[in-house]
């Protein structure tokens, strides 16, 4: 069995350590467990499948891995978000990606997506400034259960997917929820609502 380590730590550190098995983070130098619920990963699993469609049906040079690393500008940071589209040809410039699974250039990373679980105040507040700072240029907060705050998806709490575009350097908001059809500047013509993505979570596929 596999102990996480409480002192802070160096990003080449946290990839000697981490085992194969399990999901773990490095948050500041700290290395956080990722033990997402059953509702969380069947949305996750929704996601997936329907982004993987529209990269086979538009043959798109992307890929969602299962348990690659998004490093930090802060170099005391690493991700493992819970969809992350993968930019295939960029892959050649990343140094640690062969070796560790690793990227670290938005080049790399057209779309991240975050299931938000208890843990919300890391995809609101931590991953945000990470990803923004990074210059992801689309980022999608799905809060499905909503577990967020109430100056994030409004009072009384509904469900609400943000999507997040950058913007000259900064993420502009657009939320949908109900029956909104989510629009993607990455996948444009992705037929989704906000519905059958919340609706993910009861095996409603």
């Amino acid at each position: 069995m596999f102990q996480p380590l409480v002192e802070p730590i160096t990003f080449e550190e946290f990839l000697e350590w981490k085992p194969e098995n399990g999901r773990y983070e490095l948050h500041k130098g700290v290395i956080v467990e990722m033990q997402p619920t059953g509702d969380h990963e069947l949305v996750r699993g929704f996601l997936i499948r329907e982004i993987n469609f529209e990269i086979r049906r538009l043959k798109l040079a992307y890929s969602i891995p299962s348990q690659a690393l998004v490093k930090a500008v802060d170099k005391k940071s690493g991700y493992i978000p819970d969809v992350l589209v993968l930019n295939l040809p960029n892959l050649i410039n990343e140094p640690l990606w062969k070796k560790s699974s690793t990227v670290s250039q938005a080049e790399s990373i057209p779309l991240i997506i975050e299931v938000v679980s208890t843990n919300w105040r890391d995809d609101y507040f931590l991953k945000f400034g990470e990803y923004e700072e990074m210059g992801i240029p689309e980022y999608w907060i799905v809060d499905y259960a909503a577990l967020g705050g109430k100056r994030f998806i409004g009072s009384p709490k509904q469900p609400t997917i943000s999507i997040y575009v950058l913007v000259e350097g900064e993420y502009q908001l657009t939320q949908f929820r109900g029956n909104d059809q989510i629009k993607s500047p990455t996948f444009p013509e992705l037929s989704l609502t906000a519905n059958q993505i919340f609706e993910a979570a009861l095996g409603e596929y």
